[in-house]
C-alpha cells in the first residue's frame, strides 16, 4: 500500500497538462544543433525541460539548450526565428524589433515560474487576468529536472538583468520555483531593485516531506526523473532549503489542502495537497497566508489553475492583500 502511494505521488508530481511538451520526439534535443545553419523559421520541436530562457522581449524569447550551450530565438506561437550563438539570436531580434518597429519595453511586469518536471504551460492561465490589469507577462521555462536549483536560479538572474525598460519585476511562483527565486536573492544580494512583491503557490517552503520519502523508497526512480534539483527538495533542518534566505520585499503564501488534520496524502504528515504539507509552505515573513480547501483545485497540480488562487494572486500583487476585504493573515516568527 505504501509503495502505491508513493507511485500515485510520483505520477502527481509529474503530471502536466503539457506532458507531450515536455517529451519530445526521440533525439529531438539535439536535432537543432545538427542541422545546418540555415535560420529558417520553424516550429519548436517541443523539449521545454531541455531549454531555459535568457531573455525575453515582449512576446520574443531567447533559450539556452542546456545540453547542447546553444540558443534560440523564439516568438509568441513557438516558431523558432534563430538558432545559434546568444549574439546571433540578439542580432536577430533587434532586426524584427526594426522591421516590425516595436516599442521599447516599459512598465511593470510579472515573472510565471513554473515547478520541477513542468513548463511554463503548466501557468498559462494567469496571463490574461494580468494582461487586462495592465502587466507585462513573461512565463520563463527553465530545465528543472536537468540541473540544481542554483543553476535555474541563474536562469532567473538572466532573464532579469536583461529586463530593459520594465520599472517594477512581480512574481507568481508555483512549487520549486519559490525556491529558485530564493536561491537567486542569496546568490545575487543586493537584488535587483524593481522586484515589488511575490505570490508563492504550494512552494515547499520547509522542504517537500514526499520528496523524502520518495528518494528513500524508489531513488532508483525518482533520481534519473527529477535529477539534481530533486535531490535539494527534502525536509532536513541542515538542508539545502533551510539555509535560503526570505524574500526582503513583500510576499504572500497560498497552500492547498483539505482544511483538516489529514490532508489528500495520508504519508505526509497534518494536512497537505498531495505533495507539500501546508506547514512546510508557511514561510515566516510573508504578509498574507490563505489556503485553499475546495476538492481538486487544492491539489498541488491543480493549484494554479483555480479561479481562486488566479484571482487572489492577482490582487496580491496589485494591492499587497489576497482577500478582497483587504484583511491579511501575516505568518509570524515563531516564538522564541
Amino acid at each position: 500500500m505504501r509503495t502505491a502511494i508513493l507511485l500515485c505521488g510520483l505520477v502527481g508530481l509529474m503530471a502536466d497538462t503539457s506532458l507531450a511538451d515536455e517529451h519530445p520526439p526521440k533525439n529531438a534535443v539535439t536535432q537543432e544543433a545538427d542541422m545546418p545553419h540555415l535560420n529558417v523559421p520553424m516550429k519548436t520541436l517541443g523539449g521545454r525541460q531541455f531549454w531555459g530562457d535568457v531573455l525575453f522581449f515582449h512576446e520574443y524569447r531567447i533559450q539556452r539548450n542546456v545540453f547542447t550551450g546553444h540558443y534560440r530565438l523564439l516568438n509568441g506561437k513557438d516558431v523558432r526565428l534563430a538558432w545559434g550563438t546568444l549574439d546571433e539570436c540578439r542580432q536577430k531580434l533587434d532586426q524584427e524589433r526594426t522591421e516590425l518597429k516595436l516599442p521599447p519595453m516599459q512598465g511593470k511586469a510579472v515573472i510565471l515560474l513554473h515547478g520541477i518536471t513542468r513548463s511554463s504551460k503548466h501557468m498559462t492561465k494567469f496571463r490574461e487576468p494580468f494582461e487586462k490589469a495592465g502587466y507585462s507577462v513573461f512565463a520563463m521555462d527553465y530545465p528543472s529536472t536537468r540541473g540544481t536549483i542554483q543553476e535555474s536560479a541563474e536562469y532567473l538572474q538572466q532573464v532579469i538583468s536583461n529586463m530593459q525598460g520594465i520599472t517594477e519585476i512581480n512574481f507568481v511562483v508555483h512549487s520549486m520555483g519559490g525556491l529558485v527565486v530564493r536561491t537567486y536573492l542569496r546568490e545575487h544580494a543586493p537584488r535587483d531593485p524593481r522586484i515589488h512583491r511575490m505570490v508563492m503557490i504550494g512552494s515547499p517552503n520547509n522542504g517537500a516531506n514526499l520528496a523524502n520519502l520518495l528518494s528513500d523508497n524508489l531513488n532508483s526512480v525518482f533520481k534519473p526523473i527529477f535529477g539534481p534539483a530533486g535531490q535539494q527538495l527534502v525536509v532536513d533542518a541542515e538542508g539545502y532549503i533551510a539555509k535560503l534566505p526570505k524574500p526582503d520585499f513583500e510576499f504572500a503564501v497560498i497552500a492547498g489542502g483539505r482544511g483538516e488534520e489529514k490532508g489528500f496524502n495520508p504519508l505526509i504528515p497534518g494536512d497537505d495537497d498531495g505533495i507539500v504539507s501546508v506547514e512546510s509552505t508557511r514561510l515566516p515573513g510573508a504578509v498574507d497566508f490563505m489556503l485553499v480547501s475546495s476538492g481538486i483545485e487544492a491539489t498541488h497540480t491543480f493549484l494554479p489553475a483555480a479561479p481562486i488562487v488566479i484571482e487572489s494572486g492577482v490582487r496580491f500583487i496589485q494591492t499587497g492583500a489576497l482577500r478582497a476585504d483587504g484583511k491579511k493573515s501575516p505568518i509570524l516568527e515563531p516564538a522564541q
